[in-house]
């Protein structure tokens, strides 16, 4: 199984990549047209900055592409908040997959959040085999608010938000599935099944 990681100057992506190495995935980093529409399944990592992500991305069309996929489509942490409609972190439009806002959690001394916490209210084939109250590890200071139709797990840390969203082709995630141990490497896998 071929899985394009789409490369748009992100942190986090080689722990991906190893992660993937580790199921059996051919997974390779690119940000070629052609790879990415011929790849089985698109992985869109990445720990950075919204708005200097979204201009690589429109730089190089990679905005356009992402929204003409049809294969599963996996976005993870910056991935996750990119799919949505508008990010405050320097007040960002974003891809608009999701018709979601990201917000920075409140207060300043109680950012970024770190460390692991457990995901509620499962409700998607991308979770089963998770037990509800499962842990993930988090790393993020902005977070996806919930939506009725599109979010599919919650988390909790100051106020309630989207740990995993799904719409059609498009899943993400807001944890790290691949510093995820044994959940992470679940939803990773349940993904590669799709």
């Amino acid at each position: 199984m071929d899985v394009a990681v789409i490369k748009y100057n992100a942190g986090n992506v080689q722990s991906v990549l190893y992660a993937l190495e580790r199921l059996g995935a051919n997974a390779s980093l690119t940000d070629n047209w052609e790879a990415i529409k011929k790849a089985d399944k698109v992985i869109f990592p990445g720990q950075g900055e919204a708005s200097t992500a979204m201009k690589y991305l429109k730089e190089r069309k990679l905005d356009e592409l992402i929204k003409e996929l049809e294969q599963p489509f996996f976005g993870i942490c910056l991935g996750l908040q990119l799919l949505c409609e508008h990010s405050e972190e320097y007040d960002t439009d974003c891809l608009g997959i999701f018709p979601v806002k990201v917000k920075k959690f409140p207060p300043e001394d109680k950012v970024p959040h770190i460390g692991w916490n457990n995901l509620e209210n499962l409700k998607s084939p991308l979770l089963d085999g998770l037990d509800d109250n499962a842990y993930v590890y988090y790393v993020h200071s902005f977070f996806a608010e919930i939506h009725s139709a599109y979010t599919i797990a919650t988390s909790h840390y100051i106020t309630d938000f989207s740990a995993l969203l799904h719409r059609d082709n498009y899943y993400a995630m807001q944890a790290h599935p691949e510093k995820s141990s044994v959940s992470g490497e679940k939803i990773l896998t349940n993904f590669l099944k799709l």
